[in-house]
């Protein structure tokens, strides 16, 4: 289903998901969005993400036990990212060539759609003295 009506609400949501530094959870772009329509609704927020994620403008970022993240889909500037096991900060890690999957990898009729690679590890603050 592809967002059709460009409402206020929806504009102010990509605004700020556009100018994030940082792969916010729909609390922070919430708040964030409040700040320029006071009266927008949480509920507001997650139905805008939603859609924009069902549309591919946004990508979600899921960790057991954590809110979910959203990333802004830039045009051009695919990557992948960066978790740390510890702490939960999430970074950009430019995207590379994936490499093609051996014949009879996948189930007979897949259709890949999309590919998402993350790394997991320990964040240099997350990372104790003696390892550093």
């Amino acid at each position: 289903m592809t967002m059709v009506r460009q409402t206020k609400q929806r504009a102010a949501v990509l605004d700020v998901l556009r100018d994030a530094r940082t792969h916010p959870d729909a609390a922070w772009i919430h708040a964030q969005v409040r700040e320029l329509l006071p009266s927008v609704s949480l509920g507001t927020v997650y139905r805008t993400l939603d859609a924009l994620v069902r549309d591919g403008v946004v990508l979600t970022i899921e960790r057991a036990g954590q809110a979910t993240r959203y990333d802004f889909r830039h045009q051009g500037q695919d990557h992948h990212h960066a978790v740390c096991r510890a702490c939960g900060a999430i970074f950009d890690v430019p995207a590379t060539p994936v490499p093609e999957l051996p014949a009879g990898a996948l189930p007979p009729g897949f259709t890949v759609t999309d590919v998402r690679l993350e790394f997991l590890g320990v964040c240099p603050a997350c990372r104790p003295e003696s390892q550093a």
